[in-house]
């Protein structure tokens, strides 16, 4: 057998499980049920090999850096009859949305991979990142329409999820776009040409080098220029807010989120 490999994101499930998918070929010609994973070239584990909806080792502890979404290679070396797990560390540790990342990751999992607290806030950005179309940046976009029939029916559940949307969008989480939705639900950001414009509201993940002290728990955000989704521009509100903090006239495209305070 040839050595073989496989490069896959966490989930995670994987990392709390102590699991990893392993290349099929591999598994499919091993007699044994245990074999020797090393980690990083660091850390041996003798770990069982199962099947469930695919063949996955077990028995691993993840180091705590890992995160959902964190991308590692699975290579198995039959001459040693070992597999060998590695990471891709980055150049420069990144945050995203808060959370630390020092290893490559795939954008698309960490925002579905998301855990919300109870707050609305939080449940309100869980089913955008849940529930919406989401691009390889990490960015999600989805229907007011869909996104207010998750959150619940009545004239309370639309005021907590009118109040949870304008805060996400002060915090620069959320932006409203104009997009469309085919015949099956599918949503489309920039709207499809000769669809009907539907409103929507666009998430963009905050990926910031991690500062030299890394802020934890409740804290204040200093005011910072984002990116906006394509054909979206800054009111002038924000125009005003930008030059009153000394940043000057935003350049197209981009936005000023304010100074705010953000839990966690």
């Amino acid at each position: 057998m040839k050595t073989v490999s496989r490069r896959l994101a966490l989930w995670r499930a994987d990392l709390e499980a102590g699991v990893c998918a392993v290349p099929e070929e591999a598994a499919a010609g091993l007699q044994q049920e245990r074999v020797v994973v090393v980690l990083d070239n660091r850390r041996t584990f003798e770990c069982e090999l199962q099947q469930d909806v695919e063949w996955q080792l077990t028995g691993l502890t993840w180091p705590e850096i890992f995160r959902p979404g964190v991308l590692v290679t699975v290579t198995w070396h039959p001459a040693r009859q070992d597999f060998v797990i590695r990471s891709e560390p980055l150049d420069e540790p990144l945050t995203v949305d808060g959370v630390e990342y020092f290893h490559a990751y795939d954008p698309k999992v960490v925002t579905r991979d998301y855990e919300p607290d109870k707050s609305n806030r939080a449940k309100v950005l869980h089913t955008v990142r849940k529930l919406g179309r989401v691009f390889d940046d990490g960015s999600a976009v989805i229907s007011e329409e869909l996104l207010a029939k998750r959150f619940g029916r009545g004239a309370k559940a639309a005021f907590l999820l009118r109040n949870a949307v304008d805060q996400l969008i002060r915090e620069g989480f959320l932006t409203r776009v104009t997009g469309s939705v085919d015949s099956a639900g599918h949503p489309s950001y920039p709207a499809v040409e000769g669809a009907a414009a539907t409103e929507m509201v666009f998430y963009a993940p905050m990926v910031e080098p991690i500062p030299a002290e890394s802020h934890r728990g409740d804290h204040w955000v200093s005011g910072f220029i984002r990116k906006l989704p394509r054909g979206a521009q800054p009111s002038g509100k924000q125009q005003a807010a930008a030059e009153s903090a000394g940043i000057g006239p935003l350049a197209p495209g981009y936005t000023f989120v304010k100074k705010h305070h953000r839990n966690g």
